[in-house]
């Protein structure tokens, strides 16, 4: 079986190609490797998965929509992973039009392509900022979630809405991600807790937004890779019991489910800088800001479907995944320690 990584050059695209390669499947992964963030990071990913003999990478854009038909035709994948997408909520304010690119335009694409090459299983990266103003803990896929508050949200639920219709017309089975705060090794430089690290560690002051009173569900990525290797495995049934007079977000008549992935435990944002300073051996000097526009101040993940459906739940604690985040970051800059 061929199996295609979108944004195999990413965070989480490039852990989740190396557990697939090791356990001996054929991947093909491409990316843009858009300038969003060092691309000497991600080329160094990359180059950890081009020892495999089973590995193949074309640097290829999602809105390339010859380019990547052409893939598809060559390739004849059986089963996808799309993880790429411009990320980042506070990016989207100031730059719309690559989200409308590459997490509207691209995805379209890339249905296309699953639709008309018979793929058997697409599993897509929604996120949990889809939740928005939502404020009833822990989020749970049966909620709605109709009032996003960044553009960079608005285009993960309209990923989730695109991939029913595609389940719903031409029964491609469609599984959503809604990840929860990643972190770890080899991690996305625009993320707090590696800007955090990165401040700390130069003695320089750290911006701590709500001043400090916030609530993340941070969720270690080999957590996240086990989940989405589970899931990858279990193509998506029609739920049976489904029902339009009470619809349930979470799953459809059609081969379409939605799922949570998050460490379902949220850790106080000042708990996770106190952690990261015992970690690094220094304390952090605290800029304390108001709230972002696009932020939330809490995020908390019911899993309970995940759990129903695929015997797993994350279990690495805050302090394990930050000393093992902290050792990786002081061996790739290794100046900087």
């Amino acid at each position: 079986m061929t199996i295609l990584i979108t944004g195999a050059a990413g965070f989480i695209g490039a852990q989740l190609g190396k557990q697939l390669l090791e356990r001996g499947e054929s991947v093909v992964g491409i990316d843009n490797l858009n300038n969003y963030y060092d691309v000497n990071l991600k080329k160094a990913r990359l180059a950890q998965l081009a020892n495999y003999s089973n590995f193949l990478f074309t640097q290829l854009d999602l809105i390339d929509r010859t380019g990547l038909t052409t893939l598809f035709t060559r390739e004849k994948f059986r089963r996808v992973v799309n993880l790429a997408a411009q990320a980042g909520v506070r990016y989207s304010i100031d730059n719309p039009y690559a989200y409308v690119d590459s997490n509207l335009v691209g995805f379209v694409n890339l249905l296309e392509n699953c639709r008309h090459h018979a793929v058997e299983h697409l599993v897509f990266a929604s996120s949990s900022s889809v939740y928005g103003l939502n404020t009833k803990m822990p989020f749970s896929v049966h909620d709605n979630v109709d009032h996003p508050i960044s553009l960079y949200a608005a285009t993960k639920k309209a990923n989730e809405l695109m991939a029913h219709t595609y389940a719903h017309l031409y029964g491609l089975p469609v599984t959503g991600l809604r990840f929860f705060t990643v972190y770890g090794p080899w991690g996305r430089p625009d993320m707090a807790y590696f800007k955090f690290t990165q401040a700390i560690l130069n003695d320089q002051p750290i911006e701590v937004y709500n001043y400090g009173q916030m609530r993340r569900d941070f969720t270690y990525i080999d957590d996240i890779i086990e989940g989405v290797i589970r899931v990858l495995e279990q193509v998506p049934e029609p739920n049976k019991t489904w029902s339009g007079d009470s619809p349930d977000p979470g799953s459809s008549l059609a081969p379409y489910r939605l799922y949570n992935i998050g460490n379902n435990q949220p850790v106080e944002l000042m708990y996770y800088i106190e952690t990261l300073e015992k970690a690094l051996g220094r304390k952090a000097q605290l800029k304390l800001l108001p709230m972002q526009p696009g932020d939330v101040q809490a995020t908390y993940a019911d899993i309970s479907e995940l759990t129903k459906a695929f015997d797993f739940r994350p279990q690495t604690a805050i302090e394990v995944g930050i000393d093992h985040f902290v050792r990786w970051y002081k061996s790739y800059y290794p100046t900087s320690s």
